[in-house]
């Protein structure tokens, strides 16, 4: 491009190339005008056809060094080569409707302040599953309810302004070299450097993610609550109740979950441990209600009844994370001091 452009658009892709045509073809099929995007995708050491299928639809497409690395360096790579004032970051198996981009551009236009903003996920996940449905429509009703300012970033569909970006010292790629809670981290580093970060619903984005069960506990314990946990304690802010982060309700529901497994292991014992066990998990469940009328609305009373035991385990696996990390945060070494990012990409360009 002989101008720079307003956006750059950065995907971050790890053995994706199915799903990667489908998210790139989306993002070349937005209704903002060619020429004021491009298009940057970073292979993480793929060992599949990613490159391939990245090439034709890219402008560039980069590799990460020594890797794979994580999507926190290939981001940290795509921003470092990018041209455009905006960066825009989407995942590789995120469709993005036509007005996401323009949308972006729109909601940087109406707020001169604003230097970072982020969407949510569509109500129509590709996956027909049970754990798919409702791990995405969790994910967007949270969202939802906390459309508007935020301390936090999502960059599943999220966009920053270049000098903030680099400002803050981009994603954190030595602490996550796997999907973990990067976006988070740099969310909480733009507000605490005085960056004001936005949650906008229209700008909105289709998962193409197949979630199972298995899957869904082993992220929300192992990338999730623990290394989130150990976030919190180290900002002190495990009483933080600012958008996205967890209410007093949802930490009474946590510890609840732990009550109810305790009580159920006691109930071999002595059966009056049973009530226990009945009214904590009715407060849990009563305390969904919201939720789970929404479940109702859109997928039917029957998915909203079949969500409720994978409400009790995320309240459950997210107790027993937070506990780890706990128990354990003082054996973790100190936090590596962050250093600014380097101002050439510490990426191949394969194309």
């Amino acid at each position: 491009m002989s101008i720079a452009p307003l956006l750059t658009v950065i995907v971050p892709a790890f053995r994706s190339a199915p799903v990667l045509r489908t998210c790139l073809a989306a993002i070349l099929a937005s209704d903002l005008p060619r020429d004021e995007f491009e298009l940057i995708v970073v292979d993480d050491c793929s060992n599949d056809d990613t490159a391939d299928a990245a090439g034709a639809f890219a402008d560039s497409v980069l590799s990460t060094v020594a890797g794979p690395r994580g999507p926190a360096a290939a981001r940290n790579s795509g921003a470092i080569a990018a041209h455009g004032t905006i960066l825009v970051f989407i995942d590789s198996d995120v469709v993005v409707s036509p007005t996401t981009l323009s949308g972006i551009v729109r909601r940087f236009q109406q707020h001169a302040d604003l230097s970072a903003v982020f969407g949510v996920y569509d109500d129509a996940p590709s996956d027909a599953g049970l754990v798919s449905q409702y791990r995405n429509l969790v994910h967007r009703y949270v969202h939802l309810q906390h459309a508007g300012d935020a301390t936090t970033f999502w960059a599943g569909c999220g966009a920053v302004r270049r000098a903030a970006f680099l400002a803050t010292g981009g994603f954190d790629d030595r602490r996550y070299s796997r999907p973990q809670i990067e976006d988070i981290d740099f969310g909480y580093r733009l507000t605490a450097n005085g960056f004001r970060i936005m949650l906008a619903p229209e700008l909105t984005g289709k998962h193409l993610k197949r979630w199972t069960l298995g899957a869904m506990l082993r992220t929300d314990l192992r990338d999730r609550a623990i290394p989130w946990m150990h976030l919190l304690i180290e900002q002190r802010a495990i009483g933080n109740r600012g958008p996205l982060n967890l209410a007093r309700s949802e930490k009474l529901y946590t510890i609840l979950a732990a009550v109810v497994a305790v009580s159920l292991v006691l109930a071999v014992w002595s059966r009056a441990w049973l009530w226990l066990t009945v009214v904590s998990f009715a407060i849990i469940v009563a305390g969904n209600s919201k939720l789970l009328a929404w479940f109702g609305h859109l997928r039917g009373p029957w998915f909203a009844l079949r969500v409720i035991p994978l409400r009790f385990l995320y309240y459950l696996v997210g107790g027993a994370g937070a506990a780890w990390a706990i128990a354990t945060h003082r054996s973790l070494q100190v936090r590596p001091t962050r250093t600014e990012l380097r101002a050439s990409p510490d990426a191949a360009d394969v194309r």
